[in-house]
């Protein structure tokens, strides 16, 4: 509760210095056109290596730019890629780069891809989400210094050509490569100055915006970069990111005109806010599951029949529809509806049976782990701080304790940094969480419970068929069958429950109806390139027409 009071402070602050500029200037430049958006938390980081939130992939994805990019409905498309060729057996994918520069007018070359790759699949850099990237070839042992990095499956045939080898075929390929983990970098400024590459007076990017001024609990202020390849077509001089960890605050902010953007809403104030502000509420389907992870290594975990024990006990449908609303759907899966090249169909074994009756299995199968009135189930559940998480903890807790008396769960709150690296190191026992998938393929969801995609399969999942049979999907050219076989090992894991499936996710924004450009996506993505104030534009003309 300190900490958000101090945000909260500071964020008054910067408003106070930022907001004259609103739809008409900064205060360096009463000409420019400036975007405030709210942004949920603070980063951890900037550089695409470090970097593991979806709040600072908004901020990382409006400074550069990979071999694939999202258009303006989050569809992959070309990017630095001008063309590409895929060998027979899917292999193997050669690119040709366009021609571009970094904000400094160096080339971008292949070699920066090459490098950047190299320096991810580094078990020195320490890279959180390299995991993903594991399709490519030698990937998975450089990380686990089995490689030397320089031996993966990336190679520069010259400055503008870019081969990429892959461990098996990956149909998802132009939508992993839109992920910050695959952008280049540049190469020139990282080696002079190492981990401080990304401050604001040493960064140079190849996307839209540089980073201009980062105030720590405060904003991030990103500044057009006039040297970017479709700078003609870019509106936004200036953007400001502001870590909006109350949402409610920050929707008074929006109506306040303090915020043009806020990315998120509590649930609760729906109504309110389509009764005072309807052409600012946005709602869309959205590509992600909101879950909680076991700690599997602790003993009490080790046994499926106590993790579904607790599964069971939830009542996601109240969770939903009363807690959350706006949209979202009980889930009683990992993979959301929707997701492409997969059949669905995966549930709980025990999904359709009443929450009294799966209440009533819960005992059953807690007493025949050993728990009882002399033996109580106690355990920490950890949640985040923020959106409408404070909420749902005391619901869970209610409905764990309905179980049996003997059942004694303990509410935790962390920042959402803290709880993010807890999880990662596996220092919970039970957490909440969420997946936002990085490209529309179910392998984006699934391989967070493979044992090698530690620390971002935070419950340590270890279950070698599962993983065998992942392993043999991605190598199937046939998607229909791929989907049939990645569904399999779905079920396996739902039935092991090592993550509770929880609710799947629905976007919701706030947008200021003078925010001209927004288009609501599966994937939540709306990059400030593609962005422009109506007020401006307008303006704009006025002065043309005097």
């Amino acid at each position: 509760m300190i900490r958000k009071a101090i945000i909260s402070t500071l964020f008054l602050s910067a408003s106070a210095l930022v907001l004259a500029s609103c739809g008409g200037g900064t205060p360096t430049d009463s000409d420019a056109v400036v975007l405030h958006r709210g942004n949920s938390s603070e980063p951890l980081s900037l550089d695409p290596h470090k970097a593991s939130g979806t709040w600072e992939n908004n901020i990382i994805g409006d400074m550069f730019i990979g071999l694939f990019t999202e258009d303006v409905s989050g569809t992959p498309v070309p990017g630095m890629a001008e063309s590409w060729d895929v060998s027979e057996d899917g292999l193997t994918w050669t690119f040709t780069l366009r021609e571009a520069v970094w904000s400094d007018g160096e080339p971008v070359t292949a070699g920066d891809f090459v490098y950047a790759w190299r320096r991810i699949a580094s078990p020195a850099t320490g890279a959180q989400y390299v995991s993903l990237l594991y399709p490519i070839a030698g990937m998975e042992e450089a990380t686990r210094g089995e490689l030397d990095p320089q031996d993966i499956g990336v190679r520069a045939i010259d400055d503008r050509t870019l081969e990429i080898n892959l461990v098996n075929p990956a149909p998802y390929l132009p939508g992993l490569l839109t992920h910050y983990t695959t952008f280049p970098l540049p190469q020139h400024v990282v080696e002079q100055y190492g981990d401080e590459w990304v401050r604001p007076a040493n960064i140079q990017v190849n996307g839209a915006y540089r980073l201009e001024d980062w105030r720590t609990n405060n904003f991030v202020h990103l500044q057009r970069n006039e040297m970017f390849f479709d700078n003609e077509n870019v509106c936004i001089d200036d953007v400001y990111y502001y870590p909006t960890v109350d949402n409610s605050a920050a929707g008074r902010r929006v109506r306040n005109g303090e915020l043009h953007i806020n990315n998120d809403f509590p649930g609760q104030q729906l109504d309110f806010l389509r009764r005072e502000i309807p052409d600012y509420v946005r709602i869309a389907p959205y590509m992600g599951t909101i879950y909680f992870s076991i700690n599997t290594d602790l003993e009490g975990f080790s046994n499926p029949d106590v993790r579904n024990a607790l599964g069971m006990a939830i009542d996601r449908h109240f969770i939903a529809d009363e807690i959350l609303r706006a949209g979202y759907e009980p889930a009683y899966s990992l993979v959301p509806p929707g997701v492409a090249n997969y059949p669905g169909g995966v549930r709980a074994q025990w999904a359709d049976m009443p929450i009294e009756a799966r209440r009533e299995r819960a005992r059953e199968l807690l007493e025949a782990a050993g728990y009882g009135p002399d033996n109580p189930l106690r355990f920490e559940y950890t949640y985040r701080a923020t959106r409408d998480n404070p909420r749902v903890a005391p619901v869970v807790q209610n409905d764990w304790s309905a179980i049996a008396e003997w059942v004694e769960p303990e509410l935790i709150v962390n920042d959402t940094q803290i709880h993010y690296d807890n999880l990662r190191a596996q220092d919970f026992q039970i957490a909440d969480g969420g997946w936002i998938a990085d490209y529309n393929d179910p392998y984006n969801f699934l391989f967070l419970g493979e044992y090698s995609s530690v620390p971002m399969n935070y419950s340590r999942y270890n279950n070698p068929e599962y993983d065998a049979l992942v392993t043999e999907a991605n190598r199937e050219l046939d998607l229909e069958r791929r989907g049939e076989m990645l569904a399999r090992a779905e079920q396996m894991y739902v039935d092991d429950m090592p993550i509770i499936p929880i609710v799947y996710y629905v976007s919701k924004n706030l947008v200021n109806p003078d925010v001209t450009g927004w288009e609501d996506n599966i994937v939540d993505l709306h990059r400030t390139r593609y962005l422009c104030l109506a007020s401006a534009s307008e303006a704009g003309s006025e002065g043309e027409d005097g």
